[in-house]
């Protein structure tokens, strides 16, 4: 017989990643009791097989490229990367995959820590399931909180079990560098990936569906990082699609839609993500498994009044800082039900996540670097805004050409004509990822164009790019 346990607490958290630990950490410094269930590493995801192993991944990569453009370091900084002590430090990153010290982080913050399988079993009840098959029933005074985040999704093709396939996770736990890598898609985790491997020593091509990358960004972007990447050796194929995959005597052929026959050691596919909610009872509660779970501003399920979704389970913005900013949202929510204080649910206010839906960054990690914020041109225009775009070359920036011989990058801001702010903003170049917290500040704080002006940026840096956009838009 199962052996069984009932707990109750006031706040239950599916899932141990990033995001869950913040909802969990938030409700337990709000003095409700908080548990967490995970059934893999505490850290989830982001720790061990996405933000922290890939960047961990990229940083030699792009800091090579830097020193490149410098003379002085170009001449001493030609080799090849070190793909051994490269890996290493990966796994210094990861932690080895092992959990010990998220573990300590929740045991120091007071939160309970299930190991297991989280399903709901109805309104305000989870069942976890241990791996050797005891089941605690967890009862929730106050709110269950799904984040259970997202995993690879791959296509329906023909050979694609027998080729075992890479997803984003062996992209970046790899413990060899292959010879021949394909990589199939065109978004973050595809140029990311391609941009790493390329650089450790593998010989890659890029198959994009779509004419081109990043098409969620502004098109500029996309076209730079193309042209980087093909410079640096890629093989990139725009508007090519896979018809079928086998692997032969080890190697992977991989068949395009116009006959071409590619060969290859190992293949990516980073053709999108699909929510893991299939199996967490979702149906228990009148929920469809396997569905986004659909939430309102205040991270709410529509129909209830004790179960959130948080990070990329509700498909609002699969970044893992935009998941910990709605978990932040989310448990401050929770307290607030809890001790039954209203709720200000105006835009902007601390119980709504309105960042969602004007101002999300994001930063792609390939050289160069793309990052933006807020809305594109299209998406703006598209939205019903009066807008206009305004665009500067890096090269007029004093900062760029210090930064490395033959900067080449773009910038975009997207003024709302009508209301004197700005929707959104682009950076294309080396070194922009740290440029982008300056431009969500002005979008997410709806900043005037003639505050902007008051913003002095210091000479001579990258920022300088903020005058040129500025003096851009004043001058046509």
């Amino acid at each position: 017989m199962t052996e069984t346990e009932t707990i109750a607490y006031d706040v239950v958290v599916l899932g141990a990643g990033p995001v869950g630990e913040n909802a969990a950490d938030r409700a337990h410094a709000a003095g409700l009791s908080t548990a967490i269930v995970e059934n893999e590493l505490v850290g989830g995801e982001c720790s061990y097989w996405a933000c922290m192993p890939s960047k961990a991944l990229l940083r030699p990569v792009i800091a090579q490229a830097d020193a490149r453009r410098l003379p002085g370091l170009a001449a001493a900084n030609q080799g090849p990367l070190d793909a051994g002590a490269v890996l290493a430090r990966r796994d210094d990153f990861a932690s080895h995959w092992k959990d010990d010290g998220q573990v300590r982080w929740l045991e120091g913050a007071g939160i309970a820590l299930h190991r297991g399988h989280g399903r709901l079993a109805g309104p305000r009840t989870v069942t976890v399931t241990a791996e050797d098959g005891k089941v605690t029933t967890l009862t929730v005074r106050q709110a269950v909180v799904v984040a259970t985040g997202t995993r690879a999704q791959l296509p329906g093709l023909p050979g694609l079990d027998e080729v075992r396939p890479w997803t984003s996770r062996e992209a970046t736990s790899s413990q060899t560098v292959p010879g021949r890598l394909i990589v199939v898609g065109g978004g973050v985790v595809a140029t990311e990936m391609a941009t790493a491997w390329q650089a450790l020593g593998s010989r890659v091509t890029l198959l994009v569906r779509g004419k081109g990358l990043l098409s969620r960004m502004e098109p500029f972007a996309g076209e730079l990082v193309a042209q980087a990447l093909t410079e640096a050796g890629v093989d990139v194929r725009t508007g090519t699609s896979v018809e079928s995959v086998s692997r032969e005597n080890g190697t992977v052929v991989a068949v395009t839609g116009d006959g071409a026959r590619i060969e290859a050691d190992e293949i990516l596919f980073a053709t999108g993500r699909a929510p893991q909610t299939d199996d967490i009872g979702l149906d228990t509660v009148g929920l469809e498994p396997g569905t986004w779970l659909e939430v309102d501003d205040t991270l709410l399920v529509p129909g209830t009044d004790w179960l959130y979704g948080v990070g990329d389970v509700n498909h609002r913005a699969l970044l893992t800082h935009q998941g910990k900013y709605q978990a932040r949202i989310a448990g401050a929510v929770i307290a607030a039900r809890a001790s039954g204080t209203p709720l200000d649910e105006a835009p902007w206010s601390a119980n709504v996540a309105t960042a969602d839906h004007y101002a999300v960054p994001q930063v792609v990690f390939t050289d160069p670097e793309a990052a933006a914020v807020g809305l594109s041109l299209a998406e703006a225009e598209q939205a019903g805004h009066r807008v206009r775009a305004v665009d500067v070359d890096f090269g007029s920036v004093g900062g760029a050409g210090l930064y490395g011989d033959g900067y080449k990058g773009r910038a975009r801001m997207v003024v709302d004509l009508d209301e004197q702010i700005l929707r959104g903003v682009t950076f294309v170049g080396p070194g922009v990822g740290e440029l982008i917290q300056s431009a969500t500040v002005a979008v997410a704080g709806r900043v005037p164009l003639d505050r902007l002006w008051h913003v002095v940026p210091p000479f001579p840096t990258l920022s300088e790019v903020w005058l040129r956009l500025l003096e851009a838009y004043r001058d046509n």
